[in-house]
């Protein structure tokens, strides 16, 4: 029998394949990347085109003892690293590093581990791309001579520890240019008028009136909301309370009456299925992930988890797409799972087909599950609460994609008093289409929400129960999040499915940009080292540079340009920069922030300082003192368990939690943050819970049950 080796990155996906294949097969793990630049070097021979110099990575030596020793007693070597231009690269070194002819079939791919895919996969396998290495090899190089390069400059210039790069410093930058925007934005004033109306059979009757005469019975007076129209069919804008009073005067013995009714009905299309992209902004919304979260459950998910009663199971398709399109086959499947448990109206005549972006590279399939038949409930067991909370997103999202529309009836109801038009809408929704199994993350529409209007006609007097004017002032641009941060990246075209987590991830660690509930807003060093690049490196900085630069990697992925003119045209205006740098820029002085506690060892004033899981207090006579703290952040809440004061903490992944201040000696601690409002039912203390912005408050004892939506 022919033995053969397969070689893939994790143990997980190792584990899935070892399912489907039979005896002949061995199946290895190379544990990602086995070779890379070296850190301590640039590791790029600039004189010989830009050639990069691989080295080993370490730690990895007895791993690939393992691995070549497994290849030698093999008659065949298949490489089933991910499909895509770093899984490509992989196989690549691998095939260096095990002596594999790259030219012979060594290589396969699988867009989903199914029994299916895996053996179609085994069946034709292909030689080695060399234009998705290529550019893989080309982005890697452009970001090490980014980061090589100016990091030294900004250690010697400012201080050590910083860095820069081709895509997180423009990711900073969108964060500082919109932080400028809020600091220079002027609200203007502006009004609203609403007024509240009911239907007046007889002109003399008040409100009032009609409410004592429906005492006793079961009719109600059914008042409804319109709002501020225009004046003589133009639209106004009351831009001040002088102009609301002078409104108010001229409705003073105004008439109401019904304009107009207008009736109709609206549909709403489901939304496509996930790219990686959309995963991450969904995720951020409804469940609240990072980025970095996401990808790293997904990958699990697309990996392989195991299942009770049997064994591991990739429940997902590949992680990193930009395409919104679906396989024939999981199309068939779906619309008759959506006829089964729901019926033949939920299901289109012709299947849902979504187009995906203009400059999407439309590799493979959006990100759907791999067997309908496990459906969230049935994986309770078998998942951890993350884990499911993702996969029952991506099944629920991928069954609405393929349902019918939601249907709504609307109304419009026109008011004329005087001069002036008022409006009122109201919406119901008449069949439930695709909202059935799945809704939005940022779904604040009316049309979700029934908002009756009662039943009028043309000409039909109404009259007034109040009216009610309120000031607003317009708002600034909202701070990215990370959602909106992604978002904004894909429409500019700036890096790729698989760059957006480790970018953000990056800033983040950085300390140049701060997350403050979902906010993310730039630090003092961010908007310095911002403005530094933003003088000595304009090109690197410039977004339309940037989006270029990543059509041009498409470009070399596509065999159209050779990865070494990218790199030969990227780095004489660069090397100028650096030149120019190096001269120009002055040794700037940042000093930490100063705090008012006192170093128990030493006495000195302890400063403020930025690290990986956040800031935290550290002594500034280091390295002679080298004493630390974390910051305690007071939420103003008593202890439920002493006297003391709750206050938050990071875990040592860095998840915030709440506990006392007085710890070791109290051992409270919570996931959610505790309220100052004891439960009404039994007396215990009650935590905040909610994500999307519809928040409750909830008793900590599971057995008491109490709830409370939060207004």
């Amino acid at each position: 029998m022919t033995q053969k080796l397969v070689i893939v990155e994790s143990p997980a996906k190792a584990k899935t394949i070892k399912k489907f294949l039979g005896r002949g097969y061995t199946v290895e793990a190379s544990m990602g990347h086995v070779r890379d630049l070296p850190k301590s070097q640039l590791g790029v021979d600039i004189e010989n085109q830009f050639e990069p110099k691989y080295i080993t990575i370490r730690g990895k030596g007895k791993l690939i003892a393992k691995l070549k020793k497994a290849a030698k007693s093999k008659d065949e070597i298949l490489l089933a690293t991910d499909p895509d231009r770093e899984g490509e690269a992989i196989s690549w070194h691998l095939a260096h590093i095990l002596n594999i002819d790259e030219n012979k079939p060594c290589r396969i791919e699988m867009y989903e581990i199914t029994k299916q895919a895996v053996k179609n996969a085994i069946k034709n396998p292909r030689t080695i791309n060399r234009n998705l290495v290529d550019a893989q090899q080309a982005r890697r190089v452009l970001d090490r001579m980014v980061g090589y390069k100016i990091s030294p400059l900004l250690w010697r210039k400012v201080r050590k520890g910083l860095s820069a790069g081709r895509v997180q410093s423009v990711a900073t930058r969108m964060i500082c240019d919109r932080e400028k925007e809020i600091e220079v934005f002027k609200p203007e004033e502006y009004w609203t008028l609403k007024g509240y109306f009911f239907p007046r059979p007889l002109s003399n009757q008040t409100f009032n009136d009609i409410t004592k005469r429906s005492s006793g019975t079961n009719k109600e007076v059914q008042v409804f909301e319109a709002s501020l129209y225009g004046l003589k069919n133009k639209k106004l804008e009351p831009e001040s309370q002088e102009e609301i009073e002078n409104i108010l005067a001229a409705l003073e013995n105004a008439e109401f009456f019904v304009e107009k009714v207008q009736r109709g009905q609206r549909k709403r299309n489901a939304s496509p299925p996930f790219t990686t992209s959309t995963l991450q902004q969904e995720a951020s919304r409804k469940l609240g992930f990072s980025t970095k979260k996401t990808m790293m459950l997904a990958q699990q998910l697309y990996e392989g988890v195991d299942v009770e009663g049997e064994g591991s199971i990739a429940l997902i398709t590949y992680i990193r797409t930009d395409s919104t399109r679906i396989s024939a086959e999981a199309q068939e499947a779906v619309r008759s799972l959506i006829h089964q448990k729901y019926g033949n109206e939920y299901v289109p005549k012709k299947p849902n087909i979504y187009v995906s972006k203009k400059n999407a590279q439309d590799a493979h399939e959006a990100i759907r599950p791999t067997y309908l038949k496990w459906d969230p409930d049935s994986l309770k067991k078998s998942l951890k609460r993350d884990q499911l909370r993702l996969y029952r997103l991506i099944y629920e999202r991928f069954l609405a994609s393929q349902m019918t529309p939601a249907v709504y009836e609307v109304m419009t109801i026109h008011i004329k008093a005087g001069d002036y038009t008022f409006r009122a809408n109201g919406s119901r929704k008449v069949f439930p289409g695709y909202t059935a199994v799945y809704t939005e993350g940022n779904d604040e529409r009316n049309e979700d929400k029934d908002i009756n209007l009662p039943v009028l006609e043309e000409g039909q007097k109404l009259g007034l129960k109040e009216w009610k004017p309120e000031q607003h002032f317009t708002q600034p641009p909202p701070r990215y999040t990370e959602a909106s941060l992604v978002r904004a990246l894909e429409d500019m075209g700036i890096g790729r499915p698989s760059t957006y987590a480790p970018t953000i991830s990056t800033i983040l660690s950085r300390g140049y940009v701060n997350r403050e509930g979902k906010a993310l807003y730039p630090t003092e060093l961010g908007l310095l080292i911002n403005e530094l690049m933003m003088e000595f490196f304009p090109t690197i900085m410039d977004y339309q540079f940037t989006a270029d630069m990543e059509q041009k990697l498409d470009m070399v992925e596509e065999g159209k340009i050779n990865w070494h003119d990218i790199l030969e045209d990227f780095y004489g205006p660069f090397q100028k920069y650096l030149e120019h740098a190096d001269k120009s820029l002055e040794k700037i002085e940042v000093h930490d922030e100063m705090s008012d506690v006192i170093c128990e060892n030493c006495g000195s004033n302890m400063v403020i300082k930025t690290g990986r899981y956040g800031k935290f207090l550290a002594c500034p006579n280091f390295p002679e003192c080298k004493n630390t703290k974390p910051i305690v952040e007071e939420v103003d809440v008593d202890c439920p368990k002493c006297n003391g004061s709750v206050v938050v903490r990071r875990s040592k992944r860095g998840r915030k939690f709440y506990g006392c201040d007085q710890y070791p000696n109290c051992d409270f601690v919570s996931w959610d943050l505790p309220v100052k409002e004891k439960c009404p039912e039994c007396g215990n203390y009650m935590v905040q819970k909610g994500t999307n912005g519809r928040n409750r408050v909830v008793c900590a004892d599971k057995k008491c049950g109490f709830s409370l939506e939060l207004k």
